[in-house]
């Protein structure tokens, strides 16, 4: 298959010739055996000394090459290996062109050698080949694709049809069938195969449903409610999307897992700038009541910043409802409305807020505990200042809300019912 690569004629003619005239200064006689043995250890040895030189001049030769042009690209041709990988190719080339001329060409043992030489052959090939896609597809995606789309699943996917076109033409050759006659046959096991790589093309789909509607970049934070996958995204192939969670352990699940079942990404909130604060807070019912001129007085008097705001109510002598994304919404009939439009003054005044983003405060649904009163608005999506922020938000309105005259809800412990029993019987005593 291979012979006419090699000029190997004249090469093995004069090889066979020397062994001859070193047979004859020993003395030994030209024995058949003895000449193909020797013959077939010189041209082994040959291939491995051209195949070593090679790659040793090719060695030398990129690193000259990187370092008269520093890029990044020569830099991974080395790291990579990529020329070495091909470079071996060349000993099994040249053992099959020089091989023949050492035996008859009815041996069975040339037979033998030829089959195992081709099927190594074809090994090192596509080991070459997959090194140079691998090349190829790094390249890309570092240059190209710019939004870390999944697309490593298809570089699998070639390298699985190398791999395949390989072993069938491996058996072609062993079996000594046509590649076409052993496709046909395996056209009775599709169903055996389809089972067997069943995972394999689960995974090819959703990759490329992954990728085509943009659904998973490396990089993404990602939670899957179905599983413990609450993490960033730092590999996707063909079978596997590894997650690394935040304590850091990782979680791997099949690509057709996020296919067929939610998945929450949270790349809009990183590609936004503005990250969600959606937190409640209880009041106890019996805290709320109507404001009094004093009680008006004595908040805007301290909190100036919403002077302005409660003297506009009290000149229109009714409530004003401002539609827009950050306005300041309250009331001046009750100490919570008052509160309210506080808090949205307070929101629209803190650095780290979003003013162009939507800001409420506003009364959710009571219930049996007392009136939950929920903020909502948009910060940094910096995890520590977002903490930060939101931390800072609450204990403000459990420093505050007490001057407005409210009270937050605390269920009653064991330490408030002992002190309610002590304060009875301290008045029935008294």
């Amino acid at each position: 298959m291979f012979t006419e690569i090699v000029p190997s004629h004249k090469v093995a003619t004069w090889l066979l010739s020397t062994i001859d005239g070193g047979l004859d200064s020993i003395g030994l006689t030209h024995d058949k055996t003895i000449e193909e043995i020797i013959y077939v250890c010189i041209i082994v040895a040959v291939a491995v000394l051209i195949g070593w030189v090679l790659r040793r001049i090719i060695l030398f030769i990129s690193r000259k090459w990187v370092s008269l042009h520093d890029t990044e690209m020569s830099h991974e041709l080395i790291n990579q290996r990529v020329l070495t990988h091909c470079s071996h190719v060349i000993p099994p080339l040249v053992i099959l062109g020089l091989l023949p001329f050492a035996f008859d060409t009815k041996s069975q043992l040339l037979h033998i050698i030829e089959i195992a030489l081709t099927v190594y052959t074809l090994i090192v090939t596509a080991i070459a080949i997959n090194a140079v896609l691998t090349f190829i597809w790094t390249r890309f995606d570092k240059q190209e694709n710019t939004k870390n789309l999944p697309l490593k699943g298809i570089l699998n996917v070639g390298k699985g049809l190398v791999w395949i076109i390989v072993a069938i033409i491996s058996i072609s050759v062993i079996v000594d069938k046509s590649p076409a006659a052993l496709l046909t046959g395996l056209g009775a096991f599709a169903a055996a195969l389809m089972l067997i790589f069943k995972d394999s093309i689960l995974g090819f789909v959703a990759g490329i449903q992954l990728s085509q509607n943009d659904m998973l970049r490396v990089g993404d934070w990602i939670v899957v409610p179905s599983t413990i996958a609450n993490g960033i995204v730092v590999d996707v192939s063909l079978s596997a999307v590894k997650v690394q969670n935040w304590d850091n352990t990782i979680v791997t699940l099949p690509p057709y897992t996020l296919v067929s079942t939610s998945f929450q990404n949270w790349r809009g909130m990183s590609d936004s700038g503005y990250r969600l604060i959606s937190r409640s807070v209880i009041f106890d019912c019996d805290t709320i009541t109507q404001c009094t001129p004093e009680l008006i007085t004595a908040i805007t008097t301290e909190f100036p910043e919403v002077k302005s705001y409660v003297a506009k109510l009290q000149a229109s002598g009714k409530n004003e409802y401002d539609p827009g994304l950050a306005t300041v919404n309250g009331t001046i009939e009750t100490n919570l409305g008052l509160f309210r439009a506080y808090m949205c003054q307070y929101l629209l005044n803190h650095p780290l807020i979003g003013t162009d983003q939507q800001i409420l405060v506003r009364i959710m649904t009571p219930t049996g505990e007392g009136m939950p009163l929920q903020i909502y608005c948009y910060t940094t999506t910096a995890w520590t200042a977002y903490e930060a922020v939101q931390s800072q938000i609450f204990e403000h309105i459990a420093a505050t809300c007490q001057k407005f005259g409210l009270k937050l809800y605390n269920q009653p412990s064991g330490n408030d019912i002992e002190t309610l029993r002590l304060h009875a019987e301290d008045s029935k005593t008294a």
